[in-house]
């Protein structure tokens, strides 16, 4: 599997999966409505950098960008988003996609990485603890799950 920063040419490859995770309403804060023109702009924004996974046919099997979460002195603590193509889980493409960007972060120069809202029934949970991440703490009843009711949201650390 290959990863490597996105083109514009790759969003068309990218939409229909990041359309599938954020409709299903399970993992992101998004909208489950969002437009393909909204997410395009959430997604490739111009500050993050964005990379895709691609597997040995061509296809583009995930998604991961990092940009930083603060500004100004906080500038240093990044932050990412990932998505796999739901048919593709289970295969190593989001632990290969996080060590990469947790790679770039720390070539990049910043400290540390969070994510500000884990959905805390998201599988990835899982996947971010062994590499290191830890909950600095959960909003409670914060997200309107579709199967579960309403869960929490962890914010996540790791040093880089």
């Amino acid at each position: 599997m290959l990863i490597r920063e996105a083109v514009a040419d790759d969003w068309p490859r990218i939409w229909p999966f990041w359309h599938r995770i954020v409709a299903a309403g399970e993992t992101y804060t998004w909208d489950p409505d969002t437009t393909e023109r909204a997410a395009r702009a959430l997604w490739m924004a111009p500050a993050k950098r964005v990379y895709v996974a691609v597997d040995d046919a061509g296809a583009v099997v995930g998604s991961a960008y990092v940009t930083s979460n603060y500004g100004g002195p906080a500038r240093g603590i990044a932050n990412a988003g990932f998505m796999v193509d739901p048919d593709r889980a289970g295969q190593g493409i989001g632990r290969a996609l996080a060590e990469h960007v947790l790679a770039v972060a720390k070539a990049g120069g910043y400290r540390g990485m969070v994510f500000n809202a884990v959905v805390e029934t998201n599988p990835a949970v899982t996947l971010w603890t062994s590499l290191g991440f830890t909950i600095l703490g959960t909003v409670p009843d914060a997200y309107e799950h579709p199967r579960f009711g309403r869960v929490g949201l962890h914010v996540m650390y790791r040093a880089l």
